[in-house]
């Protein structure tokens, strides 16, 4: 689903992530963990296309396509899904009409029954988007977005920060039945990144595999549980040179 090579990402000529490599398979659920200022969000944002993380060396492959020098809207296109941790406010354009629209798009659903799902009301949906929305508001929004656009590929950047765990259960669970729902044999499974400091959000959803970065790179894969429980143990750093940097 998505493999990335060597990916060397300068920022206003500073760089940020240096030779890395990662590879999520059709289905699988990766999370990413580091301390802030280890280059996670960076590397989101170098996944999304966004033009000011300049890719210096290196490939982002998407679903077999070569997608390094595409734009924002041709990633989207293609089959990629984002949730932000805090997203912009954008007066006069309503929740419920960008559903909508989205809907329209894929010719199926109701904005009003997915809402429902979520617990957010039908006068919810005429608000003017995420102006005034609490945090767990704004995460469910976020995920109602992502319904109504059912990607291929999830990235989910802090999905437990600042929400309540009413909320993180809430969210935790449709965004489990979205990355199971589809999963026949016959058709590319969907796959997913979840970006975590806390990783709160692992209650509720089921990842394969997970990773930690540490000074721009990948310093440290292995399996979720293991690789979580290490870092509430011994740190990031205490993680990374237990597993050996592998």
């Amino acid at each position: 689903m998505l493999e990335i090579q060597n990916l060397t990402v300068e920022v206003s000529g500073k760089r940020i992530l240096h030779n890395l490599n990662l590879r999520i398979g059709d289905g699988e659920v990766h999370v990413l963990f580091g301390a802030n200022g280890s280059g996670k969000t960076t590397l989101f944002l170098t996944i999304l296309g966004f033009p000011s993380y300049d890719v210096v060396e290196g490939k982002i492959y998407f679903k077999g396509v070569d997608i390094t020098e595409m734009d924002t809207a041709e990633r989207v296109k293609l089959g990629m899904g984002v949730s932000f941790q805090h997203p912009p406010e954008i007066r006069g354009v309503k929740l419920g009409d960008l559903v909508g629209r989205l809907l329209e798009r894929r010719g199926e659903g109701d904005a009003k029954a997915l809402a429902e799902r979520l617990k957010l009301s039908e006068e919810f949906l005429s608000r003017d988007l995420n102006l005034g929305f609490s945090g767990g508001e704004v995460k469910r929004s976020e995920i109602l977005q992502l319904l109504a656009q059912n990607p291929d590929f999830f990235m989910f950047d802090e999905p437990d920060s600042g929400v309540d765990v009413e909320n993180v259960e809430l969210i935790g669970k449709i965004t489990n039945e979205m990355l199971e729902r589809d999963k026949r044999p016959s058709e590319r499974k969907k796959s997913g990144l979840i970006i975590s400091h806390i990783g709160y959000i692992l209650n509720y959803i089921k990842a394969d595999r997970a990773h930690v970065m540490l000074g721009g790179r990948i310093a440290c894969s292995g399996m979720t549980e293991e690789i979580y429980n290490q870092i509430l143990t011994e740190g990031f750093e205490g993680c990374v040179a237990r597993c050996g940097g592998t």
